[in-house]
């Protein structure tokens, strides 16, 4: 296995050097090789994501990413601003889904703002889309408002694009990793094929959160 190491700004190397140490007391078989990324690949190179720095993480079986970002880069140009370089990794190598796992192990359950009978059990995973949406959604700009209720006035537009193969494969049988034992999944139930373990009903993004928040724990109904 190869794994490139992009350690990127900021706190990006510190926690990218511990975790390193980790991999290596796992004593892994697996060769590295490090990169500049986001900012500090544009003081070295002038760009954000460098030809080699793509190259080689197309060639990597595994990415290590550590932060990108500072305060001193948001003068740039927007396609040259550090957080660039993330969007065009995700767009480049059609890395698609974002996986979040919350797991509450017994011994914390007393440490968390729930209350232990709620929170106890929590195992959710989380799958947020990458690629679609308005990260890369086109036309985009600004423009003098033709209408609306200020017409005249300068104006920003985004484009919220989705197609039905970008929420497919999201659903929980296409996911990238199983579901939760017994979790449930809140796409819409005509655009996610399911599997035995999960239930599925509809919801907006707004009441996914409380609903999540006042019943967290896999196997219990939240209707």
């Amino acid at each position: 296995m190869k794994i490139a190491i992009l350690p990127d700004d900021g706190i990006g190397t510190e926690i990218v050097a511990e975790a390193v140490k980790v991999l290596k007391a796992l004593d892994l078989k697996f060769e590295s090789e490090t990169a500049l990324v986001g900012g500090a690949a544009f003081d070295a190179h002038g760009h954000p994501l460098p030809e080699s720095t793509l190259k080689l993480a197309r060639e990597a079986d595994a990415i290590l990413f550590g932060a990108v970002g500072d305060w001193k880069y948001d003068t740039l140009d927007r396609p040259l601003r550090p957080e660039q370089a993330i969007l065009c990794l995700r767009k480049n190598l059609k890395l698609f889904a974002n996986l979040r796992p919350a797991i509450l192990y017994p011994e914390l359950a007393g440490a968390s703002t729930l209350k232990p009978e709620v929170v106890s059990g929590l195992d959710i995973l989380i799958i947020r889309e990458l690629t679609g949406d308005i990260y890369f959604g086109q036309p985009r700009g600004r423009r003098t408002a033709g209408d609306g209720h200020f017409p005249g006035a300068a104006e920003a537009f985004d484009t919220m694009r989705y197609s039905r193969p970008e929420t497919e494969r999201l659903g929980p049988g296409a996911s990238p990793a199983p579901p939760p034992r017994g979790h449930r999944a809140a796409p819409r139930p005509s655009l996610a094929p399911m599997t035995p373990s999960t239930t599925q009903h509809a919801t907006l993004h707004d009441p996914a959160a409380p609903i999540n928040m006042s019943n967290p724990t896999p196997g219990r109904s939240s209707e």
